[in-house]
C-alpha cells in the first residue's frame, strides 16, 4: 500500500480521537485498531488489550487478525509517526464483534456513516465546511466566533498565496513570517503563545477568544494588503512587511488595553482536560 496516496482524516467518537486515513485510490478509510479498542473498552492500555485479543482470536477461533489488518505510519500523541495496525471499515466491524462493550452498537452506527462521508465531500466540499462548523458548535463555540474562524481560513490562504507570489518558498518560510507577525503584535511567537495557553498539538486559533482572533486576523490582513501593494521579494524583505502588518494589530491592542485597563492576550483555552507530565525517577 502506497501511503503517499493517502491523507490523514482524524475523526472523533464520544471525545475519543480515532486516527484514520483516506485512501484516494481505493476510496476507503483505514482506521487505527487501538483507537477503536480504546473507545470500545475505555482502557488506559488499549495496545495490551489488542495484543491479548489477537492471541485469543487465534487460539479460540483460529482467526489470524493479520488477514484483515495492515500497518501504516500514524502520528502518536508525542508527535512522532509510528507503525500502527489499521483496518478498513469492514475489518473494524469484525473486531468489534469480538469485543463485549456497551459502546459496540454506537461505534457500528458511527462507522456506517463514516464510510460515505469522504465520498460525499469530494462531490460537495460544502459538506466538509458544514461538518467543521457543526463540530465547533458541539465543542461549545458561539456562532460569532465560528463565523470569524471560518473566514480566517480563507484569509490565511490568500496571505500564503501572496507570499508565494513574492518568492517565499514553502511552509518553513511561511512559519517564519507568521512568527514575526505574532511576535510583533502579541510579544510571543506562535509556539510561545501555544505554550502560554497550555496547548501542545491543539490549534492556537481554536483557543483564542474573539478579541485575540480579531487581532490575529487584522495583523495578517494588514500584512497581506501591504505585501500585495509593495511586492517585497524573498524572505528577508517579506519579514519587514510582516513586522509592519503585525504592528498594525499591536497599535490596536495597546489602545484597547489602555481603554479597558486589562491585558488582551490571555492564557485561557478551550481544553476540557489538562496535560499531566509524568516524571521518571531512576534508581540511585
Amino acid at each position: 500500500m502506497n501511503q503517499d496516496k493517502m491523507f490523514l482524516v482524524n475523526k472523533i467518537f464520544n471525545n475519543n480521537e480515532i486516527r484514520s486515513v483516506w485512501n484516494k485510490e481505493e476510496e476507503k478509510y483505514y482506521i487505527s485498531v487501538v483507537d477503536v479498542i480504546e473507545a470500545l473498552v475505555e482502557s488506559k492500555e488499549p495496545r495490551k488489550y489488542w495484543n491479548w485479543l489477537k492471541n485469543k482470536l487465534k487460539k479460540e477461533e483460529n482467526f489470524e487478525t493479520s488477514s484483515i489488518t495492515r500497518q501504516l505510519k500514524l502520528r502518536a500523541q508525542d508527535g512522532k509517526y509510528r507503525m500502527t495496525d489499521v483496518c478498513d471499515i469492514e475489518g473494524i466491524f469484525r473486531i468489534i464483534e469480538s469485543v463485549p462493550s456497551k459502546n459496540a452498537e454506537p461505534i457500528k452506527q458511527w462507522l456506517a456513516r463514516l464510510g460515505s462521508e469522504r465520498i460525499d465531500e469530494v462531490f460537495d466540499p460544502s459538506i466538509a465546511a458544514q461538518r467543521a462548523m457543526d463540530l465547533y458548535r458541539e465543542k461549545g463555540y458561539d456562532e460569532a466566533w465560528i463565523a470569524k474562524r471560518v473566514k480566517t481560513l480563507q484569509q490565511r490562504k490568500e496571505l500564503t498565496d501572496i507570499w508565494k507570489e513574492n518568492g517565499v518558498n514553502g511552509d518553513k518560510e511561511y512559519a517564519i513570517l507568521t512568527n514575526e507577525i505574532y511576535k510583533t503584535w502579541s510579544g510571543m511567537t506562535a509556539k510561545e503563545y501555544k505554550e502560554y495557553k497550555g496547548l501542545r498539538k491543539e490549534s492556537l486559533r481554536d483557543n483564542m477568544d474573539n478579541i485575540e482572533l480579531i487581532l490575529t486576523d487584522l495583523s495578517e490582513e494588514a500584512t497581506k494588503r501591504l505585501a500585495a501593494k509593495k511586492r517585497p521579494q524573498g524572505l528577508r524583505e517579506n519579514i519587514k512587511i510582516a513586522k509592519t502588518g503585525g504592528n498594525v494589530a499591536k497599535v490596536a491592542k495597546d489602545e484597547l488595553e489602555e481603554q479597558l485597563g486589562e491585558k488582551i492576550v490571555n492564557n485561557d483555552n478551550k481544553l476540557d482536560y489538562e496535560y499531566i507530565d509524568e516524571k521518571l525517577i531512576g534508581n540511585k
